[in-house]
């Protein structure tokens, strides 16, 4: 696992998975969020010995959505509160088990042991958040903003003080826009737009795989996810992919996409 600071309150961890990015964020006081989660057992572990070193106190754990690698926090911080948007505490309500099956999926293929199951109910469970609204760390205001499209549910937290956007999927460097069931190319694309002031303003984006990246290129992916998407709604299979991100796996992802459109007609 890599970690690399963007802020003095901002501390960014990329998981050998996916790089899934998790990200820590410091209020006064040395109250802290962690945002998202690495996947690894050994990540998690080292992640709070991690928080404490520089300062940071996790007080509760954020998922910018429901899917099953961002939601490992309560690994590392088996006390603290999850808070997720609204659609998202919905989606793991109306799909109880899925995350925690496709988890097991994941260890069973990479031969993975874990110390217990996930469980995301029992002390401190999910809380759900309005979105768009605020959060309070520390007596600092995180910004919530609604980030549906990949999925049905989502939220981006910006931080306003430091400057960063942690975005979850989406403004990733290593893969294209993915509609996952439940997303749509249009819900995608106003999740773009209501991004673009935010990305304008940032010193940093953390999107949910790739790494922390700064402004200046997130707001250049965010031109070639938006050209990307709506090139797939017109063209559909035939539409070209983003120059920097045509590897083999995102080929395959986009003929994923690309049936997604079709069945939405």
């Amino acid at each position: 696992m890599r970690a690399v600071g963007l802020h003095a309150d901002v501390v960014v961890a990329s998981s050998r998975a996916y790089a899934t990015s998790c990200a820590l964020v410091r209020g006064d006081g040395g109250e802290a969020f962690c945002i998202d989660s690495p996947v690894y057992p050994d990540e998690l572990e080292v992640l709070p010995v991690m928080a404490g070193q520089a300062g940071f106190r996790v007080a509760g754990l954020l998922a910018t959505h429901a899917d099953w690698d961002h939601l490992l926090g309560r690994y590392a911080f088996p006390d603290a509160p999850l808070g997720a948007a609204e659609t998202s505490a919905a989606r793991l309500t109306a799909e109880p088990g899925v995350a925690q099956r496709e988890l097991r999926d994941f260890d069973e293929e990479h031969y993975v042991r874990r110390p217990s199951p996930l469980s995301l109910g029992g002390r401190g469970s999910i809380q759900a958040l309005p979105v768009s609204g605020h959060v309070e760390v520390g007596g600092r205001e995180l910004e919530l903003h609604p980030a549906d499209g990949h999925t049905a549910d989502g939220m981006a937290i910006w931080v306003p003080w430091a400057g960063v956007l942690v975005a979850g999927d989406y403004l990733s460097p290593v893969e294209i826009p993915a509609l996952s069931p439940g997303g749509s190319a249009r819900a995608y694309l106003a999740t773009l737009a209501r991004l673009e002031p935010l990305v304008e303003q940032a010193e940093h984006v953390v999107p949910g795989h790739g790494g922390p990246i700064d402004g200046t290129r997130a707001l250049a992916i965010l031109r070639e996810d938006r050209a990307y998407l709506e090139a797939l709604a017109e063209q559909g299979a035939k539409a070209p992919l983003p120059l920097a991100r045509r590897g083999s796996a995102q080929r395959k992802l986009h003929e994923a996409n690309a049936a997604v459109v079709a069945a939405a007609g």
